[in-house]
């Protein structure tokens, strides 16, 4: 599966010194700390390419599916737990 991705390599001012913020980094710098948050993504052991895509897309729909409930546990959760009484 190919994605139209636009790459663009900013490069350092002539006279700037230091770090500078980049526009629109942030979104990427954030979206790579949720997927690292995975374990199974923390190492790569995978042999075929195809299973390591299958690993991150999985990672960020359960990310996705957290922000979706804000982070609450599923229904059947809450009423096994209330009811071990």
């Amino acid at each position: 599966m190919a994605f139209a991705v636009r790459l663009e390599i900013v490069r350092r001012l002539a006279d700037q010194r230091g770090f500078a913020v980049n526009p629109r980094r942030w979104v990427v710098e954030r979206t790579l700390a949720w997927l690292a948050a995975c374990r199974r993504l923390a190492r790569d052991y995978e042999r075929v390419p195809e299973v390591s895509e299958a690993i991150i897309r999985w990672a960020a729909i359960v990310g996705m599916a957290r922000r979706i409930t804000r982070g609450e546990p599923a229904r059947w959760q809450t009423r096994r737990a209330f009811n071990r009484t």
